[in-house]
């Protein structure tokens, strides 16, 4: 649940009460690292800072009075951005400020502005949304980790990459992904499209990177299953077993979700370029 307090009304309080009032809407393109956050979304009794609320009090500083920035993804505490979409309604008198630049000018280091342009009211960051791609970094050596990449990998040693892209082709398609959504979140249904599962190579030879495209994703469900393909990679369980685990819908029977520093949201892609 969002704050109900005065510094988090809604724009569309603000055109209530001021009808007048010409806003303009800025489409922002965002990184960060998510390490000393709990998340993107702000919550009611959330403890320690989140990006939302970061992102927000920067805009209202250059705004000139309280906003709402809408993000694409509810990122979990710990997971990473390279291409996180948001979007914020802006005094039309404020929108001539160079905004890039003078958001970056008031967020801390691990957050920046990629892009911030001008779009029509009718974008939205969450809604229009078509893909996504989230990536999951992995590293294959036990005895040590690069110091520059251990806030970003999954330390997990040796592992079958064949197996795991066995189990990557069964969870490609429309499926309910029931089992692979940790609890927290409420929604009416949790069937999601999952368009492709690949492996790239990473920025070392000790490291893999897992890509994950699709339509949406439930809640904790990468991580879920980047559990699944690593435990398939260890010999623990195969493709059948995974369309079993889906069959089920029961979340019990899967594996432990993956650590959140090994993941980031890579970018999103919208119907049409606005």
């Amino acid at each position: 649940m969002l704050s109900n307090s005065p510094r988090y009304l809604s724009i569309a309080s603000y055109r209530k009460a001021n009808p007048f009032l010409m806003m303009q809407r800025l489409k922002l393109v965002l990184a960060f690292d998510g390490t000393r956050y709990q998340g993107w979304q702000i919550q009611a009794g959330t403890q320690g800072r989140t990006v939302q609320a970061v992102l927000e009090d920067a805009v209202a500083k250059l705004a000139g009075q309280p906003v709402r920035v809408q993000g694409s993804s509810r990122t979990d505490s710990g997971v990473h951005a390279l291409g996180l979409v948001a979007h914020v309604d802006i005094p039309a008198n404020r929108s001539g400020l160079p905004w890039r630049k003078a958001l970056n000018a008031h967020l801390p280091h691990d957050i920046c502005v990629v892009e911030a342009a001008p779009v029509p009211d009718t974008f939205h960051a969450r809604f229009g949304a078509k893909h996504k791609t989230y990536a999951y970094v992995l590293w294959h050596d036990m005895e040590f980790v690069f110091p520059q990449r251990r806030k970003y990998v999954w330390r997990v040693g040796k592992v079958d990459f064949a197996a795991m892209e066995d189990v990557a082709a069964v969870l490609v398609g429309e499926k309910d992904f029931s089992a692979f959504q940790n609890q927290g979140s409420i929604v009416k249904d949790t069937v999601r499209k999952l368009v492709a599962v690949t492996r790239c190579p990473g920025q070392s030879e000790f490291e893999s990177v897992w890509r994950f495209t699709g339509t949406g994703f439930l809640k904790q469900m990468v991580r879920n299953m980047v559990g699944c393909l690593v435990a398939a990679g260890k010999g623990k369980l195969c493709a059948e077993d995974v369309e079993a685990i889906l069959l089920s819908k029961n979340r019990a029977l899967a594996p432990p979700t993956a650590p959140s520093k090994g993941l980031t949201l890579e970018s999103i892609v919208y119907d049409t370029s606005p």
